[in-house]
């Protein structure tokens, strides 16, 4: 049995399905994934473009100082989120992160509600460059130095 293609247009057409299966692939992908996308927003996105309520996001922010509020059932946090430009409520029910502090950084997964408060299903505590573990704080280098050697053996 001989094919009425030449070598090279049999070539041709292989890449060509290739080329269609991964584009029908990758839009497959984007089909599936539509809603899962999560877009990143900071206070002042959310004051001048609001996303849709109940639209999957992340909040990014620090968290003001003095907002960490506590509620009696001991496992709801209100806190506010701001960027130096505006503020957005959020409130989180959970265990929050060692990491968690006033004046902290903050990203908090979750959606927006009617009355402008953001729920996060998730938060992720931020440190920055100069953050010391608890167990290493005022312990010079050479002591810090043991304390690792010893916790790796």
């Amino acid at each position: 049995m001989k094919s009425g293609l030449k070598p090279k247009h049999q070539r041709l057409v292989l890449i060509s399905i290739a080329l269609i299966a991964l584009v029908g692939a990758a839009l497959l992908a984007a089909y599936a994934l539509r809603n899962q996308a999560s877009y990143f927003y900071v206070p002042a996105d959310i004051e001048s473009d609001p996303p849709q309520v109940g639209q999957a996001i992340r909040l990014g922010g620090m968290v003001e100082v003095g907002s960490i509020n506590t509620a009696t059932d001991g496992i709801t946090t209100n806190f506010i989120v701001q960027d130096g430009i505006a503020r957005v409520p959020v409130q989180f029910a959970g265990i929050l992160p060692d990491l968690f502090v006033e004046g902290s950084g903050v990203v908090a997964e979750g959606r927006m509600e009617d009355g402008g408060t953001f729920v996060a299903d998730n938060l992720l505590a931020k440190h920055d460059e100069n953050y010391m573990p608890k167990e290493l704080e005022g312990m010079e280098t050479a002591q810090m130095r043991e304390a690792l050697e010893a916790s790796v053996e």
